[in-house]
């Protein structure tokens, strides 16, 4: 390792500054007296946010102990349960102070880090069999001892474990007393992680849940520790281990099995740290294919699929939209991905990690990138991002080269229990940032995650009589991406009794047309829900306050507020049209036409921000009908608004500037494209 890293400070332009930003950090801990194990074991992180404001509070790593935590709005928090969320990131913030002491030795040779890096190892050796087998810990969780998870054991023993093998690699070894405290360590952590991993497989008969891959990890690390090959080889092979867990772990499209970006992220570090171990002993695992195809290679190219033009990955499911210890998971797991698989289309989303970490143009920066960072700069994309179906996790995404506005729908399985209440869900993108993207997940502690972030009404889809929907998985009727637009016909017949769903959606390089089809066997009550991030502005309509509250009643009702019904104008055909203009905070425009039959109601909303801050409070849009069939149709464009107009219950025209296109909607066969007319 060390002729690695010196090989990076001497041939790159940025490794060398990287190294004196992370030596001083490490000094300025030090000089805090920051650097001092707690005696208490962590509680679970997910408790670290503000009941308030739902936002995640904050934590300095050179704080040597706090009581009172503290929001970014402002608030005062006191309570054990915060404490021990906050004793989650301490933890976890001296394990990553041990790595980064023992990566700036192997760089400078400087004893001083290395003597630090060696504290922090067996004050934790030492202290461990002092923590109890978390009495705290709620029900459902496998127990660690210095958080309430075991989980977060694992997650936590890897980065300890990684820093202790790069000293040895050094030529840095412990007292004899040392080491036998180590031993004792490991002894318990093994038997920890072994016991989990019986439950899982065995008892609970859930041998893909993630949990798997890190306790995995955290045995490769051991094994690794202790140069037992054999008990690495058998943990490989064995029912549950690292082979059959990408088996089974990993869907054939190559997304992790629960349709979150956030725990494909997280399975991959696992299924890498355990890849390096395995490295140690000359077993190759970044090659292994599993029987349907599942294989690292496979699972980096469809995070580059599924980036937006930022490098921003989509918040599928349960995950943060942004947050910094994602941020530094995101820059570990790429950087590995790009040095072992050169694959130009990880560098924009590598550049968006390290802009969250705090690098203002996406250039390398902390310990992420000394450690795993390969040569002079991150491959530049050259590749046209193309279309992509995952079939088996049951997500689209659409792109046209001549387009600026790209769509990814979703219609799969509804994810277990990381799963939400969003099938014909739409995220539409601009190629400078996201329109309507979706909104993340908050940590678990929050009252929002199940009252809102979870829920039907919180996405871009439609709910029906005022309740979520069911979980289930909907599907893709067709995807046809043809030379004048490209077509998605997704489709649900289980998210209510009595109701099926299509969703249309047509994109060509002028415009995205998006019409959402219900028909219910009883008449009910349709909600169209749309959740803009950007600034809009009604061009055409008129908005009327002072709407009555009554009328709204979806789920998660105290999150949504009605701020003006949206009255449309009418044309000779019997429907009517708004208009809108959104403005991002990056100069991206959209523009929205909305087509309201006789009957229809469209409403301004205010509902909470995403993730980040649902304190934030963003302004939607709610289109409701009433009856056993309704038809919402609207349209997306980035140059001009288009103009939709009705020719007849099953002919649509939509036209702007440059033309019109004659459309017939058919009943069980989807959009058809009847006439193009441009203007020369």
């Amino acid at each position: 390792m060390s002729t690695e890293l010196k090989n990076k400070l001497q041939s790159t332009d940025w490794a060398v500054p990287v190294l004196q930003q992370l030596k001083k950090e490490l000094d300025d801990a030090s000089a805090a007296g920051s650097l001092q194990i707690p005696v208490e074991p962590g509680g679970w992180w997910h408790q670290y946010v503000c009941p308030h404001h739902h936002t995640e509070l904050l934590f300095d790593p050179l704080e040597k102990d706090r009581d009172v935590f503290q929001c970014p709005h402002g608030c005062s928090i006191e309570g054990e349960a915060y404490r021990g969320a906050w004793l989650v990131f301490k933890h976890q913030s001296l394990a990553r102070y041990a790595l980064q002491a023992a990566v700036v030795y192997a760089c400078t040779k400087e004893k001083v880090y290395a003597g630090l890096a060696k504290r922090l190892l067996i004050d934790y050796a030492r202290q461990f069999p002092l923590y109890p087998v978390h009495p705290e810990a709620q029900p459902w969780m496998l127990k660690g001892r210095a958080f309430h998870q075991a989980l977060t054991e694992a997650i936590w023993s890897t980065t300890l474990l990684r820093a202790y093998l790069l000293l040895k690699d050094e030529g840095c070894a412990l007292s004899e007393e040392e080491e036998q405290d180590f031993k004792r360590f490991l002894t318990l952590l093994e038997q920890s992680m072994t016991e989990y991993r019986h439950i899982l497989i065995r008892e609970r008969n859930n041998p893909e849940n993630n949990y798997t891959a890190w306790l995995n990890a955290s045995l490769s690390c051991m094994y690794a520790v202790r140069n037992d090959m054999e008990g690495l080889e058998a943990l490989i092979e064995g029912e549950g281990g690292w082979k059959h867990h990408l088996s089974i772990g990993v869907k054939p499209d190559q997304l992790e099995f629960e349709g979150s970006v956030y725990y494909h992220i997280f399975v991959l570090r696992a299924y890498l740290i355990s890849a390096e171990m395995a490295e140690r002993f000359g077993l190759d695992l970044y090659e292994k294919i599993a029987p349907d195809g599942q294989c690292l290679r496979g699972m980096f190219e469809v995070l580059g699929l599924l980036a937006d033009e930022q490098g921003e990955l989509p918040a599928l499911h349960d995950g943060p939209m942004q947050r910094l210890p994602y941020a530094r998971e995101i820059a570990e797991t790429l950087e590995v991905g790009l040095s072992r698989y050169r694959m130009a289309e990880l560098s924009p989303v590598l550049q968006a990690a390290y802009r969250s970490m705090g690098s203002a143009d996406g250039s390398r920066f902390g310990l992420e990138a000394l450690l795993y960072g390969q040569g002079t700069a991150a491959p530049a994309t050259s590749k046209e991002r193309q279309s992509l179906l995952l079939e088996h996790s049951g997500f689209v995404v659409v792109r046209r080269k001549g387009s600026a506005l790209s769509f990814l729908s979703d219609f799969g399985p509804h994810g277990g229990s990381h799963g939400h209440y969003d099938k014909l869900h739409v995220s539409i993108m601009h190629k400078h940032g996201a329109f309507t993207p979706e909104f993340g997940m908050v940590p678990y502690g929050s009252a929002m995650r199940k009252a809102w972030f979870a829920e039907t009404a919180s996405h871009n889809t439609v709910s029906v009589g005022g309740a979520s929907q069911a979980p289930h998985r909907g599907s893709c009727v067709r995807f046809h991406d043809g030379p004048e637009a490209a077509e998605v016909w997704l489709q649900s017949e289980e998210a209510y009794p009595g109701c099926r769903m299509d969703r249309h959606l047509l994109l060509t390089d002028e415009w995205l047309l998006d019409i959402f089809e219900v028909t219910l066997q009883e008449s009910g009550e349709m909600n169209w829900w749309m959740h803009p991030v950007m600034q809009g502005e009604l061009i055409q309509g008129r908005r009327q306050n002072g709407i009555p509250t009554g009328k709204l009643r979806p789920p998660g009702s105290p999150f949504i507020h009605q701020q003006a019904a949206l009255l449309a104008e009418a044309d000779h055909s019997g429907s009517s049209s708004l208009k809108f203009k959104y403005t991002g905070t990056n100069g991206a425009v959209v523009y929205h036409t909305a087509l309201l039959m006789d009957g229809d109601e469209a409403v301004e909303i205010v509902t909470p921000g995403t993730s980040i801050d649902p304190s934030a409070k963003l302004h939607g849009f709610l289109h409701r009908q009433q009856g056993r069939k309704g038809r919402f149709i609207h349209a997306y464009s980035a140059e001009r608004p288009v103009k939709l107009l009705l020719l007849a219950e099953d002919r649509l025209e939509i036209s702007d500037a440059r033309g019109s296109t004659e459309l017939q909607i058919t009943d069980g066969q989807g959009l058809h494209m009847t006439g193009r007319n441009t203007y020369v």
